[in-house]
């Protein structure tokens, strides 16, 4: 399945299969989160929530874990075979039918694990006993095709969003204008009617088919810098184009960015919010995992102030908590997508330079790991169990931030466009604090990953140091 609104069908495929108890599995990919933008978790996931819909399979899976202690660091393959494929295979046989649901496979860091989840799961449709169904959402990227164009045709069904006919959509769009727009109307004591027949249908008009765009626009009727009426007339002031859907996506980011960043500001000041913007904005859209503001804050070392006045104009586009310990986050991929475009978004204030801003996060990132010290955590003696440390402990230690900083700052500078000098701070903090860096990635349960960066370094770094 492939198109603008995937997530939120799937999530309701999956609350309705689960009341009807025959939801096996699911999985949520979502890029920019830890635990859910990659596959290393992926089938140890689903071969967990098997066995709790599946009680059947608890003894095989539970023998599979005891006979692989390490099935967890295994491959994809192997964790496939051994948690789920075998212990289907010697499953009694089950009449009644289970689905797994995949949602936004597209969101998955790696390309060839997304081909290769695709091949491992069409295996399935062999089996005896157990009767699986994929429920698979993504949007049409071209490693998601090659993939699916290597499976036979028995294998799967495709189902494209786009296809649904636009006079069907438009009367969804239509319905979630009105009914969202009606509390606006009392809770503001806005003459009657508002919005009118004219304005509904301009409104579905410049959707073109796309809930993103409806979802968009309420958010910035309703949470504008002014009343909802003066938003809602910014909202249609916008120059309607011809050119695509994406088009008339690209128009409201516009206004709504112009509107909310800018909307109220002396002439001394744009150039100053134009820099925070690139600064805070600029981070979390290319951010391998989301965090409070406040730890946003102390990564890119900033007063919260001016975080959280930043992000304060712009909840049409981000989700940006009352709770500050609850992480900021895009509402939707096509906001980034936007930004990072400089085809789509025509206003050079709010363009982002993705491996510019992936370098600056790098240098950041290299500020925090370089402060670690020996015992960081100043535990009462060698050899001390990860187990036996309080989470607590942990978390003070080595707070969000610098978690963040030793786990991605090899990621922002593979990214980047990085120069001789940070070559040479990179030289320098393995040599003072690689092995502080190892402690703190082991306390933080991240060592396997520190092993990938090592092996990636004694590849990338001699290259790019003879480039010099």
């Amino acid at each position: 399945m492939a198109g603008t609104g995937k997530s939120t069908i799937s999530r309701t495929i999956a609350r309705e299969l689960a009341e009807k108890k025959r939801l096996a599995a699911s999985f949520f990919f979502t890029r920019g989160k830890k635990d859910i933008s990659h596959s290393r978790m992926f089938f140890t996931t689903i071969a967990a929530q098997l066995a709790n819909s599946l009680p059947v399979l608890r003894a095989s899976i539970s023998d599979a874990i005891d006979n692989n202690a390490d099935i967890f660091q295994q491959g994809l393959r192997e964790q496939w075979n051994q948690l789920i494929l075998n212990p289907l295979k010697s499953a009694p046989t089950q009449s009644i039918q289970l689905v797994v649901v995949i949602d936004a496979l597209d969101e998955c860091d790696s390309m060839q694990d997304i081909q290769l989840i695709l091949q491992l799961i069409s295996e399935a449709k062999d089996l005896d006993t157990v009767r699986i169904k994929i429920f698979l959402t993504s949007r049409p990227e071209i490693p998601i095709f090659d993939g699916f164009r290597q499976l036979s045709g028995e294998a799967y069904q495709d189902f494209i969003l786009h296809n649904i006919p636009l006079d069907t959509v438009n009367e969804d769009i239509s319905t979630f204008f009105r009914q969202k727009l009606a509390p606006l109307k009392a809770k503001h004591g806005l003459g009657t009617p508002w919005p009118d027949e004219l304005v509904i249908e301009q409104l579905v008009e410049r959707a073109a088919g796309l809930f993103i765009y409806a979802a968009t626009t309420l958010r910035f009727i309703q949470g504008g810098i002014y009343g909802p009426e003066e938003q809602l007339s910014l909202t249609l002031s916008t120059a309607k184009s011809s050119r695509s859907a994406t088009a008339h996506l690209d128009g409201i980011y516009t206004t709504l960015l112009q509107h909310s960043a800018f909307g109220k500001c002396d002439d001394q000041e744009p150039e100053q919010l134009v820099r925070r913007f690139r600064q805070v904005v600029g981070s979390i859209v290319v951010m391998f995992n989301t965090m409070p503001a406040i730890d946003l804050a102390k990564l890119l070392q900033i007063p919260f102030r001016v975080v959280s006045g930043t992000l304060g104009s712009l909840r049409s586009v981000l989700s940006v908590p009352e709770n500050e310990s609850q992480p900021v986050r895009l509402f939707h991929l096509s906001f980034r997508d936007f930004l990072q475009d400089s085809q789509r978004c025509r206003d050079e204030r709010f363009q982002i330079d993705e491996k510019e801003r992936h370098t600056r996060l790098f240098r950041k990132c290299m500020a925090h790991i370089s402060q670690l010290q020996e015992n960081i955590c100043d535990l009462w003696g060698p050899g001390v169990l990860i187990t036996e440390i309080p989470h607590d402990t942990i978390q003070k230690s080595i707070p969000p931030h610098v978690q963040y900083a030793c786990r991605y700052w090899f990621d922002h500078w593979r990214l980047g466009n990085p120069v001789e000098e940070d070559i040479r701070a990179i030289r320098q903090f393995l040599e003072q604090h690689f092995l502080h860096w190892l402690e703190g990635l082991s306390l933080i349960g991240e060592v396997s990953n520190g092993a990938h960066m090592i092996i990636a370094l004694e590849e990338i770094l001699p290259v790019s140091c003879n480039a010099y």
